[in-house]
Order: C-alpha cells, then structure tokens, then sequence
C-alpha cells in the first residue's frame, strides 16, 4: 500500500540530507547569513553544537509575517524557480530551516530596517506563533537539541571536540569566501561569555589585499609568505586566488580549498586538476596547498547537484579543468627558481641550541651591559707589529663584481664536496649541488621531450587487453591523450583493445598491466597521469645520472656557472621530488644567532 508521509516525516528525511553533523547546521545558517548581506556573523556553541548553535548576523533581516514562511518546505527568498541555473546566492532549495526545525529546537529572532522585530519557535516540526522580540538588527537564529526529535541520529555524532573541529572548519572555509565579513567562533559550553575559537575581522583594500589578509588569519603568515598570487581569465573563466610554491607542500590535502563563485565546494575534477599542475614538482606522498576561486558565468556551472550544494557539475569542465592547470603551471613558472621561505627557518631553528633543562632564575642571569663587558673581554686583541689577520675564503678565482647582488649570490665555498656557499647582499645561500644540477638536466630533457616529442616503439604483434564493456569505452576516450604520450590503443571488436606501440623510453613494458594501472588510475581521479609519470621517473633517473655527483670538487667559475643556470631555469628552487635545492639564511638572522642583535 503505497502513503502520503506526512510534513513532520518528510521534513526528517530531508534533514537526513542537509544536516548530517552539527557542522551541517552551522554551515545552513552561516550561509543564510551571507546571503542576507552581513558584514558580521557571530557563532556561539555549546557542546560541539549538540546542544546549542546561535548565529547572530546583522543582515537585511525578516519580517514577522515572513518568519511562518521561512520555516516552510522549499520556501526561499533566494529564487523565483522560473532559471534553476541562474543562480547567485548560497542557498536556492528552501530546505535548511525546516529540516533544522524538524530534528532540533529552532528560534529566530529577526527585524528589518525600519520594522519590529519578531520571533517564531519550531520544535520538532511544531511550529508557535510569531512573537514580539527585542532586536536591535539582523537575525538570530537559535538551534537548541538538535537530534533531539531523531535520537538514533545522536548515536553517529561523534565527540564533542571532534564536531567542534568540523564547525571551526566549516567557518574557515567561508571565511575564505568572504574576505570582506567578519567571522567570530565562541565555544559557549557552561554559559557565560565562552571561549573565542576564531575570529577574522573584515579586511579592506581590494579583493586581493583582502584575500591575502583573510588567508593570513585563517591559514597562517607561513602560507602567504610562500603562496604565489593567480589571476588568469580564459573563455569567460577566471581563477583567481593563491597557490603556495612546491616545497611549502603538505602531507596531506588539508590546505586544498576550492571554490565556484564564492562557494566552496569539494569537487573531484578542480581537486584533480590542482593535483596535475603540481605534478612534476611533488612526489606522490606530499600534496600542494592552495585557496583558488572560480568564477564563470551561474549558468555554466550547475550547483543543484546534491542537497549540500558541496558538488558542482560544468557544462564545459575541461575548460575549467584546463584553466586551472595552466593558471597554476604559469605561475609556479613564473616563480623561477624561488624556494620556501620555511625552509630557512628550519635550518636556523637547527642551528640554534637546545634549551638548557635546568630553571634560570631572573637574580642569576647576568645584565646585557655585564654580558657586553665579557664578550668584549674575551675578544681576541691585535698584538703589537702584527697585522690584523685578513678574512679567510676558499675560493680561488675572482667572482664576478656584480654576483653578490644576484638572488642566489657569488660561490665563496663547497663543503663536504657537496654544498655550495654562496654570499649574497643581505646574508647567504646554501645549495646542493647534486639536486639542483639535477633539477637543471631534468628540466632540460623535459624541453628536448616538448620540441622533438615522444618516440614510440611499435610492437611487433599488437598485444590484445580484454576488458569490460565500461573499461573499454573509458580507456578509449583518453585514446587521444595516450597516443601524444607514445601509448597507442585502438578497439579489437567487442571490449577488447588492441596496444600497437609503447613509449620507447620506458623500453619492454607488460602492456596489459599498464593498461589496467591505468584504468584504476581513471576510475579513481577520471584522468590519468601513470604514463606521463613513467615516462618522466625515466626522465629523472637519466638526470640523476648526468648531473653533478656529490663529492665532486668543482672550481669556483663551475660553482658560480651551476648558480647563474639555477637562476634562469624555473622550478630550480626544489629538485624532482619537490624537496629545496637551495636554502637562504639572512644575515641579520645568523647575527641574531650568534647573540649580535
């Protein structure tokens, strides 16, 4: 027998979708507040948001006759339903508060400009009568017990802390979107004024003076430091954002954030596409860390995928695919052979000695002008007829003039057959010279691959692959790609396919083998690299041997010659598998060192 669910029924199943974890809810309500214009948005919640989440905005507000509205099934402000696709606000689908109200305890508190302010309560599906309030402007909204209608759902919650994590993440991520809002996270468990977990002022200036000050906040000084600034438009595509250099790179993909017109989102082919660009400068276990916004025309890009609104789908996705790559591979071009700044900090915090275990008392540490007095005393003192003794160097050759004033300076000396020190103006550059020649000869085979491309090697019986249905047809849509790269398939009848040639570089392969690897590769992340990656893990392998060998002792002119080409080459600041070549030490940091400042 088939039955009408009733309003209450319906409404907890689509809160089954929309709200899966108190994050959920916070997510809804934030993105609420955005969409009614705030400038401020201030979170409050009590016990990882099981008990209380309370978003105050000062938005454009509601009316007390809107308020029954609000809270009814696919009622929205956002949209009129005529264009699903023209869409420019967070929320369309009018389904947030009524499946909050369905499973929680939900207040809000709201006024216009130039009205009253009113308060409605739904608990459980039960809506009350619309009240008078005190509100000064904006809204709040007030979710009290959430799950309390649906106890099972309180089982798959996890910790208190855990879900307290996911909402501090969940307002980061919009923080990003909305540089120029102010964002404030309190944790209010036990009453009172709580505890401040976030907050970003608005920044001004424009959207990347703004950007760059919110990711500061939000990410950390480190990350804008070492990001580097994109901004490319194709197509009526823009991408725009910061991308942070191959070696600030991270163990996972926790510093990825994507986002489509202002929404962020977590899609699998922009999240693949930051994946490619960074291909030839990470090692498979290390992944980039970038904030990037696309911006194309609503109509291009469908956000009415999935009921939280974190997938979309685009009509042309390999435009927005290929911008994204070359925006990013331009960029890290661009960046020339510049490293890390992280990495300089690592070595002098290496440098520096490790705190004495025992306790200093302030009555035993020595004044600044006694410790003045020693070092002076202890200084080593000209002795009479003698010359003061001239500084030593190692070098043997005159370096060019003008070479300290270049980025990576003038070779002064090669330690342990291996390190070069170079002196620039403002301190000095430690290279390794085996990864950095390395860098230069890979990315020299890499330019002779691009200009007389890829020999293939004809198999003398085609080797025959029986696949499935599916596996052919996908294998076949990349077939294209796979020929520029020296892999050639065709069809065999049925589901099989036919390999007539292989990449002559990676010599005698298991044709079979590759094209499953490389099946499982497009399952996974809908392209493949695998043949590109053999191709240049050979690449690497024939640099690694033609470059300079550690404990080789190279003359002065060599070491300076090795620094020019590092200079001009791009990438050269981190070696194949995205680890430093060089590090730069500033001299007022090794003075600070030595106690000088």
């Amino acid at each position: 027998m088939i039955r009408q669910l009733d309003e209450a029924a319906v409404n907890r199943i689509a809160a089954g979708e929309v709200v899966e974890r108190p994050a959920s809810a916070v997510k809804e309500l934030v993105e609420n507040a955005l969409d009614a214009g705030a400038t401020r948005i201030s979170v409050d919640v009590a016990d990882g948001g099981k008990t209380l989440i309370r978003v105050t905005d000062d938005g454009c507000g509601m009316t007390g006759d809107d308020l029954p509205l609000a809270l009814s099934r696919h009622a929205t402000s956002k949209i009129d339903g005529s264009d699903l696709l023209n869409i420019h606000s967070f929320g369309f689908r009018g389904e947030a508060l009524p499946s909050l109200g369905a499973v929680g305890r939900l207040t809000i508190t709201s006024r216009v400009a130039g009205g009253e302010a009113a308060a409605i309560t739904v608990a459980g599906g039960r809506m009350g009568a619309v009240k008078p309030a005190a509100l000064t402007r904006g809204t709040v909204v007030e979710l009290r017990d959430l799950f309390f209608a649906t106890p099972a759902r309180l089982k798959f919650l996890r910790s208190d802390r855990a879900e307290m994590q996911a909402i501090a993440e969940v307002i980061k991520r919009l923080a990003m979107a909305e540089p120029t809002v102010g964002f404030t996270l309190r944790d209010v468990t036990g009453g009172g004024e709580g505890r401040t977990l976030f907050r970003a002022d608005p920044t001004g200036g424009d959207f990347f003076d703004a950007l760059h000050a919110r990711l500061a906040a939000v990410l950390g000084v480190e990350f804008v430091e070492n990001a580097l600034k994109i901004d490319v438009e194709r197509d009526g595509m823009r991408l725009t954002g910061y991308a942070a250099l191959p070696t600030y790179s991270r163990g996972s993909s926790v510093a990825q954030f994507v986002f489509v017109n202002g929404r962020p989102v977590l899609d699998r082919l922009l999240l693949g596409a930051l994946r490619v660009a960074y291909f030839d400068f990470l090692s498979r276990d290390r992944h980039p860390a970038a904030v990037l916004t696309l911006t194309c025309d609503p109509e291009r890009v469908d956000v009415n995928v999935h009921p939280a609104k974190a997938e979309v789908r685009f009509r042309e996705p390999d435009a927005a695919r290929s911008l994204i790559i070359t925006g990013l591979r331009t960029a890290l071009s661009g960046a020339g052979h510049r490293a890390s700044s992280t990495v300089g900090d690592a070595t002098l915090a290496a440098f520096r000695p490790e705190p004495a275990p025992a306790r200093i008392y302030q009555m035993d540490r020595p004044s600044q002008p006694s410790l003045s007095r020693a070092f002076a005393f202890q200084a080593p003192q000209p002795q009479p007829g003698f010359a003061e003794a001239p500084a030593a160097r190692a070098d043997t050759a005159p370096p060019e003039p003008e070479a300290t004033q270049r980025p990576l300076g003038a070779a002064r000396a090669q330690l342990h057959e291996n390190y070069i020190i170079a002196q620039t103006e403002t301190g000095m550059v430690i290279v390794d010279q085996h990864a950095a020649h390395e860098r230069l000869v890979y990315e020299r085979l890499k330019r002779q691959m691009a200009e007389t491309g890829i020999a293939a090697q004809a198999l003398l019986i085609p080797e025959i692959v029986d696949l499935s249905p599916t596996d052919a047809t996908r294998l076949l849509d990349h077939a294209e790609a796979l020929s520029r790269l020296g892999l050639a398939i065709e069809p065999f009848g049925g589901s099989a396919v036919a390999v007539r040639e292989t990449p002559a570089i990676l010599g005698p392969v298991n044709a079979a083998n590759l094209i499953r690897d490389i099946l499982d590769e497009l399952a996974d992340q809908g392209d493949s690299l695998l043949v590109q990656a053999k191709i240049e893990a050979v690449l690497s392998r024939m640099a690694c041997h033609g470059s300079v060998r550690s404990g080789r002792q190279m003359r002065p002119e060599e070491m300076n010659a090795l620094l020019r080409e590092m200079e001009a080459t791009p990438h050269s600041g981190q070696c194949n598998h995205g680890r430093p070549t060089y590090v730069e030490l500033k001299l007022s940091d090794i003075e600070r060192l030595f106690g000088r400042r």
